[in-house]
């Protein structure tokens, strides 16, 4: 489901490099990527802190386009470098809400060249990406993820006994 995301997200933006992070705590995991080197992957491996558009789009539970990584407030020096070196020079990032609102992770585009803006229809496609991605995340944590963990654990009790 995630490589689907991530392949809707890169075909509306229209660029080849993007990732998907997940929720993990207070912080972001990253989970799946393309057209990132190891140095992006490793450094961005834990996102945790607020110098990042992926890490201010979940703080404030929107959409945040990075139309030139160069010049952004939003990056410490470290994290500038990281992207830039990748090859990307703009980024948007996509939190993926549940029904309720609470962000279960994030998807990521990044360009080659700076951003002037996406459409109200791309912005749209991207948001509903977003929604139905949250959506389905939560109804699969809320499900599968705690059914097998039950099971799981019935099993563990059973042979203890």
């Amino acid at each position: 489901m995630l490589k689907a995301v991530l392949h809707r997200v890169l075909s509306i933006t229209q660029t080849p490099m993007g990732n998907v992070q997940l929720k993990d705590g207070h912080r972001l995991h990253l989970t799946r990527h393309t057209g990132l080197n190891t140095y992006f992957t490793e450094f961005f491996a834990f996102v945790d802190d607020a110098t990042t558009s992926c890490a201010q789009a979940a703080a404030q539970h929107r959409q945040v386009t990075v139309r030139d990584v160069a010049g952004a407030d939003v990056f410490d020096e470290a994290s500038r470098y990281a992207i830039l070196q990748s090859g990307s020079r703009a980024a948007h990032s996509v939190p993926l809400t549940s029904s309720r609102g609470a962000v279960m992770g994030m998807v990521s585009s990044h360009h080659e060249r700076p951003l002037t803006a996406f459409s109200t229809a791309q912005l749209a496609a991207l948001q509903q990406t977003g929604t139905d991605a949250g959506r389905w995340l939560s109804w699969h944590w809320s499900t599968v993820v705690l059914d097998a963990l039950e099971r799981l654990h019935t099993t563990a009790i059973r042979r203890l006994h």
